[in-house]
């Protein structure tokens, strides 16, 4: 096995006890980047030098006997969303052509204060403003789409150009990347990892978190991201937790809620099926099944674009009168509409997420967390503008694929998308499990009861 195929919490275990060096981990994962980027383009831009000075350093204090955790000396890569001092922060536009960032956001001095090493910034959909990053390619058919906004980092994470990246969720913009793309990728609480220095698409319904391999590796990033910071206005002042999952399979005496609705609605058979049998698994494992119905479901959408678009449109109110024509035309298009939003239906829109959090909080009272899919289709082709489902009805991908992600973002409550299987065109699919806010733990212990029970995830050899 290379150096690069190693998960996270395998690389932080081989370079805490000698076996790996950091310069080596990093050559060999900047050797991966090497070879999947002219495929994928899960990059805007690569910082070698900048790394391996980091490895250097991290060796050096390792050597020492300066050990700061199990980040130390593991490469990774940011959405080109968050600030690192010096760097760029192009947002994937030319709107942001020539951008320096002057300070790190608090999760990049986080992950620095940490040890971990920066590989670059990865792509996103133009300023997180979409579900697809057409830029970049999947990392399992670079004819299919990478999955949005964060579709740069579940890319790299997925190829081995990355131990692991942060994302940015809106809408889905980490789960649903993580689900296309095979891998594990955690939207936390709301307020639970703080925003200060990150570009905001939607800051009512912004946040970030981790993407990685395995569920494991996802709760060593959280704990190092978790945190109050006074500069992000709704950053929560929440107790120390435990994230890491302890050993064992056994979920005894756990509810897990089935929707009986919604979540299960124009959803692709095999994707179903794939999401049904991981389920069984929970109950195999002890967790007992419980049927939930999904409130308010006929208003998700419409909250969901209520709340984001015109909240989107009032952070890019100046560069929209002032170069419009840097702005893709999709981006564009979204922005413009939200010029022409009535006040009133904004607050109405926050009036249904009140509503909305409380029958969330009521159900959530019920079981435990609720199991469902991630996304309803695996990755389109490129370019697909709609999915035709069986019913012969047809829905903008857009839409597709933020429909069963959203709830999340307008509760604020966590979720957890990890991966439960491949359709026969060998695309992965992605299961996710929603619970109580500050609940992560419970999340990732579930998760990674359910990881034990299946083989080793392999990479997608795309190259």
């Amino acid at each position: 096995m290379q150096p690069y195929e190693l998960t996270l919490g395998a690389a932080a275990e081989a370079v805490r006890t000698g076996r790996l060096s950091p310069v080596e981990l990093v050559d060999s994962v900047l050797e991966r980047i090497g070879r999947t980027e002219p495929h994928l383009q899960a990059y805007v831009t690569v910082t070698a030098e900048h790394a391996r000075r980091a490895a250097r350093a991290a060796e050096d204090d390792i050597a020492a006997g300066r050990h700061r955790g199990p980040l130390h000396g593991v490469p990774m890569g940011l959405k080109d969303l968050i600030d690192v001092a010096g760097i760029a922060t192009s947002a994937s536009s030319r709107v942001r052509a020539g951008h320096r960032a002057e300070a790190s956001s608090t999760v990049a001095a986080r992950l620095e204060a940490a040890g971990a090493v920066l590989l670059g910034k990865t792509h996103t959909h133009e300023f997180a403003y979409g579900l697809t990053t057409p830029q970049t390619s999947n990392a399992w058919h670079t004819g299919r789409v990478a999955g949005g906004s964060s579709g740069g980092s579940a890319v790299a994470v997925a190829a081995g150009a990355a131990t692991f990246a942060l994302g940015t969720d809106t809408g889905g913009s980490i789960r649903v990347p993580a689900a296309l793309n095979g891998v594990v990728g955690l939207k936390p609480t709301y307020g639970l990892v703080p925003r200060h220095g990150v570009t905001s698409l939607s800051w009512s319904l912004d946040h970030v978190g981790p993407i990685t391999r395995t569920v494991e590796d996802a709760a060593l990033v959280l704990a190092a991201l978790a945190g109050h910071d006074p500069r992000d206005p709704a950053s929560l002042t929440a107790p120390a937790t435990r994230y890491r999952p302890a050993a064992g399979t056994d979920l005894t005496g756990l509810r897990v809620g089935v929707p009986r609705n919604y979540y299960f609605d124009h959803v692709d058979p095999e994707v179903e099926a794939a999401v049904r049998d991981a389920i069984d698994q929970l109950e195999a494992l002890g967790a007992r099944l419980v049927e939930v119905e999904i409130p308010m479901t006929r208003y998700i959408q419409a909250t969901q674009w209520g709340l984001m678009v015109p909240e989107a449109t009032a952070y890019h109110e100046r560069t929209l009168r002032t170069v419009p024509e840097l702005y893709r035309a999709d981006v564009r298009v979204l922005l413009e509409a939200g010029e022409l939003m009535p006040a009133g239906d904004y607050l109405r829109a926050q009036r249904s997420r009140t509503l909305m959090r409380r029958e969330w909080a009521a159900l959530l009272r019920e079981v435990d967390l609720v199991a469902a899919p991630t996304v309803p289709a695996t990755a389109v082709e490129a370019g697909q503008e709609t999915i035709t489902w069986a019913d012969g009805t047809a829905e903008a991908v857009s839409d597709a694929y933020v429909r069963l992600s959203s709830p999340a973002n307008i509760t604020g409550v966590p979720s957890l998308s990890l991966p439960v299987g491949h359709d026969t065109s060998g695309l992965p699919i992605g299961m996710q499990l929603l619970g109580r806010p500050l609940g992560e733990h419970v999340l990732l212990r579930v998760g990674h009861a359910y990881e034990q029970t299946r083989p080793a995830r392999r990479l997608a050899h795309v190259a």
